[in-house]
């Protein structure tokens, strides 16, 4: 299947199948990937607009952002340690700051900084060796693991600094939900270069089960984001009301997913043995 980069150069890109069924990738990777994310909407919300566009964001943010922390106080204690992988401008560590001894790594350095003035108790880092050996309780990636190239290194490195029975959790987009064979080479959540790996649920369920050092414990779904993704893609495809129609194949995303699991987004929680 050939995707053009709709949101930034409108070059194609080839998604194909790699050695695990069920995981793909796009081809080729520009070797100076940085410029793709050249972009201001790539480190959005920064600064509050004041605009109702801005405010209506927060409001859903807000539940998506509890939603995450939920996962992770169901799971560990209050105070465990933390590291957000790719913690962007940094608005789920400062919401999870007072709960967990927390850490972000962020390799932007306009994103970075960003997240050093948004938080207060969070260390923010730009390299992982500032972190013990089996120190952590919990890493999280948010819609940032399919953006990593070496992917098998990352996930070494994670197994090191995570504590027996230590969580990682990651959230990516499902390539095989509803909204993404609907809108096909539209579907916004594709986003060639910058989504190096694309997942889908048995392409990820088949990842971790080649890896005896982890082990998927649950996979739960993350329902916003089939609507937010159904919005980018309409504007994509230069729809009229291209909010409603969002709403609509959203909302049919979800549905169908009630019963088949074929969410959006999903995000497995995969613990350390």
């Amino acid at each position: 299947m050939k995707i053009k980069d709709h949101f930034l150069t409108q070059e194609e890109f080839d998604i194909v199948e790699t050695d695990t069924k069920g995981v793909f990738k796009t081809s080729p990777i520009p070797t100076n990937i940085s410029r793709y994310y050249e972009s201001e909407d790539y480190i959005s919300h920064h600064q509050d607009s004041g605009s109702l566009k801005e405010k209506m964001y927060k409001f859903l943010q807000s539940f998506n952002l509890q939603y995450k922390k939920n996962i992770l106080v169901d799971r560990i204690k209050n105070g465990s340690n933390v590291l957000d992988y790719g913690c962007g401008a940094g608005e789920f560590i400062k919401f999870i700051e007072n709960d967990f001894r927390t850490f972000g790594f962020e390799p932007n350095s306009d994103a970075r900084n960003a997240a050093i003035k948004k938080t207060e108790k969070t260390k923010i880092i730009d390299d992982l060796d500032s972190i013990e050996n089996q120190s952590l309780d919990a890493i999280t990636l948010w819609h940032v693991f399919e953006h990593i190239e070496n992917q098998s290194e990352m996930l070494d490195i994670f197994y090191s600094k995570l504590k027996e029975k230590g969580l990682l959790i990651i959230a990516v987009p499902n390539p095989t939900s509803y909204d993404a064979k609907h809108y096909k080479e539209f579907w916004a959540a594709y986003d060639v270069p910058r989504h190096v790996y694309h997942f889908s649920k048995n392409g990820m369920e088949n990842l971790i089960s080649k890896n005896s050092d982890w082990k998927l414990r649950k996979i739960k779904p993350l329902l916003l984001d089939s609507f937010y993704i159904s919005m980018l893609s309409e504007k994509y495809k230069k729809s009229p009301l291209f909010w409603l129609k969002a709403v609509f194949h959203g909302t049919i995303s979800n549905v169908k997913a009630l019963f088949n699991s074929e969410f959006s987004s999903l995000i497995y929680i995969i613990e350390k043995i």
